[in-house]
């Protein structure tokens, strides 16, 4: 199944202060009994300053405790000197300086919702964050 879904529409800094935003749970792929786990999340910003993050949840009727941060791709890996692999995940979208950018994420998950969190919003206005599950 490919569906493209808006999961977060216009939103705008309200001009004073850190604000904080968590969106409506919208259905993941393991609702549908999907195997397969690919989630794309589209971001669209203006100007914005924050951090952004794809939360997800295993629960059929989450508790806010039951969500958890979701890995958004793009992770690091390092060698050390013994020639062990170590990854770094990376679970949130940070942005210090202003962000006018549309960007793509991959989530790989057998999730039964998803939402997005925006914490530390400074600056700026998001236009839309889909999801292509």
């Amino acid at each position: 199944m490919s569906d493209t879904i808006l999961i977060l529409g216009q939103n705008n800094h309200a001009g004073a202060g850190s604000q904080t935003l968590t969106g409506e749970k919208f259905a993941g792929d393991a609702r549908f009994g999907a195997t397969d786990g690919l989630h794309t999340f589209e971001i669209n910003l203006t100007n914005f300053i924050g951090k952004i993050k794809i939360q997800a949840t295993l629960a059929s009727e989450p508790n806010e405790q039951d969500w958890f941060d979701a890995d958004v791709g793009n992770s690091s890996q390092t060698i050390d000197t013994t020639g062990l692999v170590q990854s770094a995940s990376k679970t949130s979208i940070v942005y210090t300086d202003a962000e006018t950018s549309v960007n793509a994420y991959n989530v790989t998950g057998n999730m039964v919702w998803v939402r997005a969190y925006v914490t530390d919003w400074t600056e700026g206005s998001i236009s839309s964050i889909k999801m292509n599950r």
